[in-house]
């Protein structure tokens, strides 16, 4: 390539295509080509990871509502239906990370290998499209580039023969004017203009051959870079082509309301929510929580001297220390324990009985009201460790009573006793009893 030349492909007069160097913009195509092969890339990472995060939110919602609602006092179909919400989440969120997955190990890596095989790095930077689309743009316009140099030249020539003459006119007027010159100053000066007119004639048909030069080859520099563009434009329409192709991928892989999954999860919520029944609910209710529940109706029974007195659930947690009587109290056992009750002395000799005989102080546990709590220790000897789960809400009606919700955990540590009670340990290691019924057992 001559120095001449590469001074004329900076040389740009105006903004077509045709000038010399404007075909730049058409060889930077081609390396936006591949730059933007990374946009739409980055562009459909991002999709990815917004739809893999949008995902896991809902996963995370319906894992925490669902055990919301199963703790909960709602019941019947329209518990089932308030957690059809909860499995829409869940197959939502499993459809939208296979639009991630699809986005990523679809549409990216067909993307990505695209871009490989229509952009070629060259071992000194660049892309081996690049330099074809320079190269063959300079191609063909050296010819027309080489004449339209020596034109620009030949038009520089001429003009500056115009400029002296008009320059050498000037100055034979000017002394004509004054007629203080002698004859042989004007004969110089005349003879002056007439040479600069002779010059600014021969430069004259020089431009004048230099632009008929020029148009000759006008016409096959127009065709040469036609066939050159259009070689780029066939390349150019390539990349449009996948990518509108591509688009229309990415666009099918994220309209979901195509996705037969997509609708069966909504037929099914529809149906879930739709089977909701307030008459088949009220009625499970009436006979679990309500009139429907069976009752064991007090009836008559014959007394026997043999029969136990029924003992109430307090009666039957006080210890035999505290020197109750659990059987019939006969009648010279009253009327002792009336005379007892009148003697200081009797009341000493039996606290010092009841002491020795039990080696335990009875109010090393509760304080002398009575107030603490006998069962925020574990007996050592229960043997018991079961793990249950409330079925139903219960407060404690006393003091060295439990109280849960339904669906709270804890550790059943003694046996069911004749009343239906049994001793239990919360999570918070408060220990008490509980009805045994209201709970069952974790398998």
């Amino acid at each position: 390539m001559s120095g001449s030349y590469d001074d004329s492909m900076v040389d740009v007069s105006s903004d077509s295509f045709w000038e010399v160097g404007n075909y730049k913009r058409t060889v930077r195509r081609v390396d936006d080509g591949s730059r933007l092969c990374n946009d739409l890339m980055n562009c459909l990472h991002e999709r990815a990871r917004i739809e893999k995060s949008y995902a896991q939110q809902l996963t995370e919602w319906s894992k925490r509502w669902r055990q919301l609602i199963e703790k909960g006092p709602q019941y019947g179909t329209l518990e089932r239906a308030w957690g059809a919400l909860c499995t829409e989440a869940e197959k939502v969120s499993e459809l939208h990370m296979e639009v991630k997955a699809a986005l990523m190990g679809e549409d990216f890596e067909k993307l990505k290998v695209w871009q490989r095989d229509y952009y070629h790095k060259q071992m000194i930077g660049g892309f081996k499209e690049t330099k074809e689309a320079d190269d063959g743009f300079r191609k063909a316009q050296k010819p027309w580039a080489k004449k339209l140099k020596e034109m620009e030249t030949m038009k520089k020539a001429y003009h500056g023969a115009c400029k002296e003459e008009k320059l050498a006119t000037s100055r034979e007027n000017n002394s004509k004017l004054e007629n203080n010159s002698n004859s042989e100053a004007q004969k110089k000066m005349q003879d002056k203009v007439e040479k600069c007119q002779q010059e600014m004639e021969k430069t004259k048909e020089r431009y004048e051959k230099s632009l008929e030069e020029l148009d000759k080859v006008t016409p096959q520099y127009m065709e040469n870079m036609e066939q050159v563009f259009e070689q780029w434009q066939q390349f150019e329409d390539k990349r449009i082509t996948f990518f509108k192709a591509l688009l229309l991928e990415v666009k099918h892989h994220l309209d979901l309301s195509t996705n037969h999954k997509f609708q069966t999860v909504y037929h099914t919520l529809e149906d879930t929510i739709s089977a909701a029944d307030a008459e088949e609910d009220l009625k499970w209710f009436r006979s679990n929580h309500g009139p429907g529940m069976p009752m064991n109706w007090p009836q008559f029974e014959d007394w026997s001297i043999d029969l136990n007195r029924t003992l109430s659930r307090r009666e039957t947690k006080k210890k035999p220390s505290e020197g109750v009587t659990l059987t019939g109290i006969s009648q010279m056992e009253e009327q002792q324990a009336a005379k007892s009750s009148s003697s200081a002395s009797s009341v000493e000799k039996s606290q010092e009985w009841s002491d020795e005989e039990t080696g335990v102080n009875p109010f090393s546990i509760e304080d002398a009201n009575g107030d603490g709590n006998p069962f925020e220790v574990e007996p050592a000897s229960s043997g018991v460790s079961v793990a249950v789960r409330a079925l139903y809400d219960y407060e404690g009606q006393e003091q060295d009573e439990l109280s849960f919700k339904a669906g709270e955990e804890f550790t059943k540590i003694g046996n069911e006793d004749d009343q239906g009670w049994c001793r239990g340990r919360l999570k918070d290691s408060v220990v008490g009893l509980y009805p045994a019924n209201y709970v069952e057992d974790i398998q």
